[in-house]
């Protein structure tokens, strides 16, 4: 009887822990001038080539999200610069981007589309004030107890090519 009452309340403590992250994570994106979402992933990694900039190809990758806050699938436009396994020399997701698979939980802060369902610049904004345009935003693996991972789009490396 002990032992059950001890997981249950660490089960419902690690839930609270677990949704108060959420909401500084939230609470983060909106003061980063971004749209924050939360989902799990029903289609795997797509590379998309792209329009090139001071000779860099601004490739994406793409994946579909059935967002936790409204039921709705999502195209996620993920910009590949800004991931730190990018090559320029290579048409492929990089890393950590090739990780995704589908049923991972993913956190998103980023700027939702005017036109269809979807949300793109969920990537670093290399410095500058955010905006709603232009939001400081994030793609964050979430582990099963819902903890956000590392921003996989933090990648600042191209950040001049922008400027």
């Amino acid at each position: 009887m002990q032992i059950r009452l001890t997981a249950s309340l660490l089960t419902a403590i690690a839930l609270a822990v677990s949704g108060a992250a959420c909401a500084d994570e939230a609470a983060s994106c909106q003061a980063a001038a971004g749209s924050f979402l939360t989902g799990t992933v029903v289609s795997a990694p797509v590379f998309q080539h792209g329009k090139f900039r001071k000779g860099v190809e601004l490739s994406h990758t793409h994946v579909s999200l059935v967002a936790d806050q409204d039921g709705k699938t999502y195209d996620v436009a993920i910009d590949n610069v800004y991931a730190s396994g990018y090559d320029a020399a290579k048409a492929a997701v990089p890393a950590p981007l090739d990780a995704i698979k589908v049923n991972d939980k993913l956190e998103l802060c980023g700027q939702l589309y005017t036109k269809g369902v979807g949300i793109h610049w969920v990537h670093s904004n290399c410095g500058d004030k955010p905006t709603p345009q232009e939001p400081n935003g994030w793609l964050k693996k979430l582990a099963a107890d819902g903890t956000p991972g590392p921003n996989d789009e933090s990648n600042t490396e191209y950040c001049a090519i922008f400027k």
